[in-house]
C-alpha cells in the first residue's frame, strides 16, 4: 500500500468535527481549532473570521527562532492571503501535528520503550513506524530544525485545499468554474468579479476539497538576490511588535485569579536528597502561603515571589548528596577513555582506518560541558480543579509535559490540558520537563493556582549542560599534507540515550544514566564524518560514565565535532606550508555547494591567505543528508585583546538551500554565529562537590553587546530543500576562531572554550 507522508488530508471541520490522517491506516483526530463566535475552522492549520482575520495554528515552541512567523508565511503564500491578516494561535497538542521527521531521526532513542509499535511493524519501513508513532504519541516537540521539514507541506496543502473550496464557494456564486477564479490579496478573482476570503469561508467550509490539493507549482521562497539593506520586508514577524512594546506574552506573563507564586530549592544535580531545613524559621513572614516538600526539593509559596523566596533563604534546605559530581573527575575519565577505552563504530567511509598504519600525526581536543545560559529561566503555572489540571508552560516536548504532570499527581492523561506560551529563548534547554512535574505537586498542595519561577541559581544548578568530549584526531597523510585516511575518536557519554530515558520514559536523570551507560550514541559523534574528499574515515565513540546528567544544547554535536574536524584540518595545512582555503577547496570536488561556500566567503572577508600574525581563521561545514542539508563558510578575524580574545569580524556564506523568509534566515545565522562565539569563549559548566562554579549569567564570560564583532552574511540562491539556519552558526564560530588565533599568535588552541588554558 502506497503511503503518503502528508500529515493529514483538509476538510470542512466547521464546529468541530473529526480531522482525517492517514498513516498505516486511516486514523482520525479531534479537530485541534476551536473556531470562535463568527468564525469558520476549516482544519488543522487555519480558519478564517468574518472580520477578515485568517489565524493559522503553530505547533511548534516560539522560543525566538521565528516559527511563529514562517509557518503563517507558507500558509499566506499558497493560501492568497494579505500577510495583514494573518493571526497566530499556538496549536494544542494533537497528533495532526506529528512531527514525523523528527520521530524518525530520534527513533532509536524511543522505539525501544515502544515495542507494541515494533513488533506490529517489523516488516515496514522504518518511516511508517516513525509516522504511527509521532501521530499515537502526540509527538510534536520542537527540535534538530525540523519545522519546516515537517510542516511545510502540510501547511501549503492545507491552505491548497481552503483556497481550492473558496474558489468553489465564489464560482457557484459567479456560475464559472472554480479553476477560473484565483486567490489573490485575500480575494477570490474571476475578470471584474471579486469577492473577499470572510464572505466566502462559511458557504467554502460546505464544499470537499479536491484530492491532491491544488498546490502552486512554486513553493514559497525569498531569493538573495532580490533583497537590499532597508528594503520593506513583504513577511515581518509576527511577534516583533509585541515584544517591542512589551506586551507578548511569556510563561511569567500569566495571570489568574486568586493565584499565588513559588519558588524552589533543588538539591545538587547528582542524587540528592532533601535532609533537613528549619520550617519555623519562616512562621509569621508576611505573605507567606505555604511550604512543600518534595523528596529532592523544597518550595515556598506566598503572594509574591521574591517572599517565597527569601522564605527559602530562612528556612535554610539542606541536601544529602551522594557522589556529587567534580570537574577534576570528568576530566580524567574522559582522558581515560579516550586513551584505552573500548570504541564502537560509528560510521566508516572507504577501507575506515584499516589502511592507516602507523599516522602522520594525532591530536587531542578536549570540550567542556556547557550551560544553555536561556535568558528566561524555567516557570510554569498550574491550576487543579476537580482532577483537572491546566498547565501553562513553554516546553519543546508538550506531551512529555502532560506525561510527566499526570503521572505525578496520579490522574488521567485526559485530565491534563497543557496550553502552550512562548519560550524567551530554550536552545533545547525546554526538551526537559522538571518544572511540569513540580508546579502540578505544588499546586495540588497548596488547592491554588500557583506560578512557580526557578532562580537563576536553580536553573544553574539544574541544568543539564551539553555533553564534555575528549577526541582524538589521527591521519595518514602524502606528500603535500593529501589525507588518505582519518580516525575520530571521540569519548563522550551516551548523552543522547540520556535524554531519550528522560523524555520519553520520564526517567530520573541517576536512572537515565545508569541505562544509557555503554550504550553507543550515533548522535554523539555526528557531524564528525568530514565533508572533504578523503578516502578512507572511520569514525568512533568511546561511551563514557562521568556521573554527570547531559543534554542536548543549540547544534548538539556539531557544536564540537566541527570545532575537532576544521582544527585538525588547519593543522595540517599549516605543517605542509598549504594555504589554508586552497587546501579544503582542493578536497571539496565531492561537495560544490559547500566549495562555493568557502569561494564567496574569500571574496567577502577579503581572504588574505591566514598569513602569520594576520588574526583571519578559516572554517566549514556541512549539516543533514542529501538535498536536506546546508552549508555554511566563516572567516573570524580574531587576536589577543584586553582581557583575553578580540574577534572583531566574522563572515560568513550560506546555503540552505530555498530560503523561505530572507530576514529570518539572516536572524539565525547572525545569532548562531554570536551564540557559537559564547560557546568559544564562555559558558564553560566547573563543577566542585556537586555544584556549578557559575550561578550568574555574567559569570559565563559570555560576549556583550561591546564584544560583539561586525558580522556580515550572504545567503547562496539556491533551490535545493530548505534547510533550517538556526545551528549552522554554531558550529562552524569556534573552529574559524581558534584558527585566527593561531595566525595571529602561533598559538594553537585545542580545547572548548578556546581560554581553558590561559592565552
Amino acid at each position: 500500500m502506497a503511503i503518503s507522508r502528508r500529515g493529514l488530508l483538509v476538510g470542512g471541520a466547521v464546529g468541530g468535527g473529526l480531522l482525517l490522517a492517514w498513516s498505516i491506516q486511516p486514523r482520525t483526530f479531534p479537530t485541534p481549532l476551536v473556531p470562535g463566535t463568527d468564525e469558520v475552522a476549516f482544519d488543522a492549520w487555519l480558519k478564517i473570521g468574518k472580520d477578515g482575520v485568517i489565524t493559522v495554528a503553530v505547533p511548534q515552541l516560539e522560543m525566538g527562532q521565528g516559527v511563529s512567523t514562517i509557518l503563517p508565511q507558507v500558509v499566506a503564500m499558497e493560501l492568497g492571503a494579505d500577510w495583514r491578516q494573518i493571526a497566530v494561535e499556538p496549536a494544542p497538542v494533537s497528533g495532526a501535528y506529528a512531527n514525523v521527521p523528527l520521530a524518525g531521526k530520534w527513533s532509536s532513542l524511543w522505539s525501544s520503550l515502544a515495542p507494541d509499535f515494533a513488533s506490529e511493524l517489523v516488516d515496514r519501513s522504518d518511516d511508517l513506524l516513525a509516522i504511527r508513532y509521532a501521530q499515537e504519541n502526540r509527538f510534536n516537540v520542537t527540535a534538530d530544525g525540523t519545522s519546516l521539514a515537517a510542516y511545510e507541506l502540510p501547511c501549503r496543502e492545507a491552505a491548497a485545499s481552503v483556497r481550492a473550496m473558496l474558489a468553489m464557494a465564489a464560482a457557484e456564486r459567479w456560475d464559472v468554474g472554480w479553476e477560473e477564479c484565483e486567490a489573490r490579496g485575500g480575494f477570490i478573482i474571476s475578470g471584474d468579479r471579486r469577492a473577499s476570503f470572510a464572505e466566502l469561508a462559511e458557504e467554502a467550509a460546505e464544499f470537499s476539497p479536491p484530492d491532491p490539493p491544488p498546490l502552486y507549482s512554486n513553493a514559497p521562497a525569498e531569493p538573495p538576490s532580490e533583497a537590499s539593506l532597508g528594503a520593506a520586508m513583504a513577511f515581518p514577524r509576527l511577534d516583533l511588535p509585541a515584544k517591542v512594546d512589551g506586551t507578548y506574552q511569556f510563561s511569567a506573563d500569566i495571570r489568574l485569579p486568586d493565584m499565588v507564586y513559588a519558588a524552589i530549592r533543588h538539591g545538587p544535580i547528582a542524587k540528592a536528597e532533601l535532609s533537613r531545613f528549619t520550617k519555623e524559621n519562616a512562621y509569621g513572614m508576611r505573605g507567606l502561603v505555604g511550604v512543600v516538600e518534595g523528596k529532592r526539593w523544597l518550595a515556598a509559596v506566598a503572594d509574591t515571589w521574591w517572599t517565597a523566596e527569601n522564605a527559602l533563604d530562612k528556612m535554610a534546605p539542606l541536601f544529602r548528596v551522594t557522589d556529587p559530581v567534580e570537574s577534576t573527575s570528568i576530566g580524567e575519565l574522559l582522558d581515560e577513555a579516550v586513551r584505552g577505552g573500548e570504541a564502537q563504530r560509528v560510521a566508516t567511509r572507504g577501507e575506515g582506518d584499516a589502511l592507516m598504519g602507523k599516522p602522520d600525526l594525532a591530536l587531542r581536543y578536549d570540550v567542556a560541558p556547557a550551560h544553555h545560559t536561556v535568558l528566561e529561566t524555567a516557570c510554569a503555572t498550574a491550576r487543579l480543579i476537580d482532577g483537572t489540571l491546566e498547565l501553562w508552560i513553554a516546553t519543546q516536548a508538550p506531551e512529555a509535559a502532560r506525561h510527566a504532570a499526570a503521572k505525578a499527581l496520579d490522574i488521567s492523561l485526559a485530565n491534563v490540558v497543557l496550553y502552550p506560551m512562548s519560550a524567551g529563548g530554550s536552545f533545547d534547554r525546554r526538551l526537559e520537563v522538571d518544572q511540569a512535574i513540580e508546579v502540578a505537586l505544588i499546586a495540588r498542595e497548596i488547592g491554588r493556582p500557583v506560578q512557580l519561577i526557578w532562580s537563576r541559581w536553580q536553573e544553574q544548578l539544574q541544568t543539564r549542560p551539553r555533553t564534555p568530549v575528549a577526541a582524538l584526531i589521527t591521519a595518514k597523510t602524502a606528500e603535500g599534507g593529501s589525507i588518505s585516511s582519518l580516525r575520530c575518536r571521540i569519548a563522550a557519554p551516551a548523552t543522547n540515550y540520556e535524554f531519550g530515558y528522560r523524555l520519553f520514559d520520564n526517567s530520573t536523570p541517576w536512572s537515565a544514566m545508569e541505562r544509557a551507560a555503554g550504550k553507543v550514541d550515533a548522535m554523539a559523534v555526528e557531524g564528525a564524518m568530514p565533508p572533504y574528499d578523503i578516502g578512507n574515515v572511520a569514525v568512533d565513540h568511546v561511551p563514557t560514565q562521568i556521573g554527570l546528567p547531559t543534554g542536548r544544547l543549540r547544534a548538539n554535536s556539531h557544536g564540537y565535532t566541527a570545532f575537532f574536524i576544521e582544527s585538525f584540518i588547519d593543522e595540517i595545512a599549516r605543517r605542509n606550508d598549504r594555504e589554508p582555503l586552497s587546501f579544503r577547496m582542493q578536497m571539496l570536488s565531492g561537495d560544490l555547494r559547500l566549495a562555493e561556500c568557502l569561494q564567496r566567503t574569500a571574496r567577502l572577508a577579503n581572504w588574505d591567505g591566514g598569513a602569520e600574525q594576520s588574526g583571519q581563521g578559516v572554517a566549514c561545514h556541512r549539516m543533514g543528508t542529501g538535498e536536506n542539508s546546508g552549508r555554511i563558510a566563516c572567516i573570524a578575524t580574531a587576536g589577543p585583546g584586553e582581557g583575553g580574545i578580540r574577534v572583531s569580524k566574522l563572515s560568513a556564506v550560506v546555503d540552505i538551500g530555498r530560503i523561505v523568509n530572507l530576514d529570518i534566515a539572516r536572524q539565525q545565522i547572525e545569532g548562531g554565529l554570536v551564540f557559537g562565539l559564547g560557546l568559544a569563549l564562555g559558558q564553560q559548566a566547573d563543577y566542585v562537590q556537586g555544584l556549578p562554579t557559575a550561578g550568574r549569567i555574567a559569570q559565563l564570560g559570555l560576549p556583550r553587546l561591546a564584544d560583539c564583532p561586525e558580522i556580515e552574511v550572504e545567503f547562496v540562491a539556491s533551490e535545493n530543500a530548505a534547510f533550517d539556519p538556526g545551528e549552522l552558526g554554531v558550529a562552524v564560530v569556534a573552529p574559524a576562531v581558534a584558527n585566527a588565533l593561531f595566525s595571529a599568535t602561533g598559538v594553537r588552541f585545542r580545547n572548548l572554550p578556546l581560554l581553558s588554558d590561559g592565552l
